[in-house]
């Protein structure tokens, strides 16, 4: 009997089978409020990643125009991340809090640097910018003598071929010509 009263109206409404509308709303709402969430922290990484990019632009404008090694943008996606060039980039680290500048190699993805603190990576960029600058020197300096070379060697082939060609001529004239004077006597 004590059961009685619970089984009343009120009861009746607390007992009632939760409808599958109900709980899709239910569920969108906690998704909406995750979503926002989530796109409130990807504005703060990209909003971070500008201020940094910001901080690099003195140091892409020392770059001479002619050197096209590099690419810089901040491109959004799940991940977003700021380009330096086609292998290097910095995203933030989990907390969100932390740059990370990573280059990916043959050999998967390297860490050059991490730090909480902009200027500490802008050092990192600048020394890597460097390093690119220096690494395309060397190869253009080793491209040189066999550009040279590889010019080079037509001419002197294409010199031989016009002697060889010459004297080959001269040589069926002279034929041709002793030929017809044997030939008219």
């Amino acid at each position: 009997m004590s059961d009685a009263p619970r089984m009343g109206t009120g009861a009746a409404e607390t007992a009632k089978p939760v409808r599958l509308r109900d709980a899709l709303r239910q569920a969108r709402i906690e998704a909406a409020d995750r979503t926002g969430v989530v796109v409130d922290l990807r504005d703060a990484e990209v909003a971070r990643l500008e201020i940094l990019n910001e901080a690099l632009d003195p140091l892409f404008a020392q770059v001479p125009d002619q050197i096209d090694l590099f690419d810089r943008g901040i491109s959004q996606g799940d991940t977003p991340r700021l380009w330096i060039d086609i292998v290097a980039h910095i995203l933030m680290g989990r907390d969100k809090r932390m740059y990370r500048f990573v280059q990916d190699t043959r050999h998967g993805r390297i860490v050059l640097a991490e730090s909480y603190d902009a200027a500490a990576i802008v050092n990192a960029v600048t020394d890597y910018v460097a390093r690119r600058m220096i690494e395309r020197e060397r190869a253009l300096v080793a491209m040189l003598p066999e550009q040279a070379e590889a010019k080079e060697k037509p001419r002197r082939r294409s010199l031989w071929t016009f002697a060889f060609g010459f004297i080959v001529g001269v040589v069926v004239l002279f034929g041709f010509a002793l030929f017809a004077a044997l030939r008219n006597p």
